[in-house]
């Protein structure tokens, strides 16, 4: 059975180009629009990795994060994060999260930033589930 990567970019292009990545690397794509939306398809579709963008609408990628990240259930997916911000400015976003609670998250497996090529992604992806 095809390893299942969720895919959360609120940009409809680059989720279309990313499913077909996933698709065409022998992947199951299922694809979230949203932080909001991804982390509740991260509940109930137990994915085996996740590529998620950080800028995105009614949830960032940056919460999604430390949220999967503080579950018990879902902390173990690791997360390839694909995103057109610095890898710089996610982690100091994470350190100003953790003030809240003190609780630390750890870094992402693999931080990628936009633009990148098919194959740099489905590395990244063979990467993280290469483990798994």
């Amino acid at each position: 059975m095809a390893k299942k990567v969720l895919l959360v970019d609120d940009d409809p292009d680059i989720l279309v180009l990313n499913q077909t990545v996933v698709e065409e690397n022998g992947f199951d794509p299922v694809a979230a629009e949203n932080g909001e939306q991804g982390l509740a398809m991260a509940k109930s579709e137990k994915p085996d990795a996740i590529v998620l963008d950080i800028l995105m609408p009614r949830q960032s990628g940056i919460k999604m994060y430390r949220a999967l990240k503080l579950d018990a259930d879902l902390r173990e997916i690791p997360v390839v994060v694909l995103s057109g911000i610095a890898r710089k400015s996610f982690l100091k976003s994470q350190d100003i999260l953790s003030g809240n609670d003190g609780v630390r998250v750890p870094e992402p497996e693999i931080y990628l930033e936009k633009p990148v090529s098919p194959d740099m992604l489905a590395d990244a992806i063979r990467k993280v589930l290469a483990g798994r």
